[in-house]
């Protein structure tokens, strides 16, 4: 039987995570809500871990409206109560006002925010061998979120951008040898 060969990150066993690694991260995400989507988790797995968030994700949409910009841009005071008593999400009112605000920028960035985004994307980035092969910040998350932050946004410094750049596919630091590589 071959061994299979995986990142370390998700660990041994749990399915949650096994599955996130192997059939989403670093996986190309495109359009505007599935980008903002993206931008908003990691902006609340900030200071958590992604488990912790990943087990909450479908509480996350159902709460913000399937990440539906629009949707969200237009949410008020009542709606950061409502959200604060939710106890399926993480309850931190200066992330879900981070929220609001970045859906209300996300409505002004021309060309839209996944165009806006992509433009950091670096293909051919270097084939990381092990986890010290795998910065926390990059040339290119420091101009991703000096960008968004030029544009509005909140709770989107250098290192959570490079979480959303593997994430959504802007970059693959799947190990050599992996099985999602």
């Amino acid at each position: 039987m071959t061994e299979i060969i995986r990142c370390w990150w998700p660990g041994m066993g749990d399915p949650d995570y096994i599955a996130y690694h192997d059939d989403e991260w670093g996986r190309p995400v495109h359009g505007d809500d599935k980008v903002f989507e993206r931008v908003s988790l990691e902006a609340f797995q900030s200071g958590l871990s992604w488990i912790t968030i990943l087990r909450k994700r479908d509480n996350f949409r159902a709460a913000f409206d399937d990440f539906a910009i629009e949707k969200v841009a237009a949410y008020d005071e009542h709606d950061v109560e409502r959200l604060l008593q939710d106890a399926g999400i993480v309850r931190n009112r200066a992330k879900i006002e981070a929220t609001i605000a970045n859906a209300q920028a996300a409505l002004d960035v021309p060309g839209g925010l996944s165009e806006l985004v992509w433009r950091f994307a670096e293909p051919g980035s270097p084939i990381p061998r092990a986890m010290s092969d795998i910065p926390a910040i990059t040339p290119g998350s420091k101009a991703l979120a000096k960008e968004l932050k030029r544009h509005g946004f909140r709770f989107v410094g250098p290192t959570t951008a490079y979480a959303l750049m593997q994430a959504i596919g802007l970059v693959n630091d799947h190990i050599e040898g992996c099985v999602a590589r």
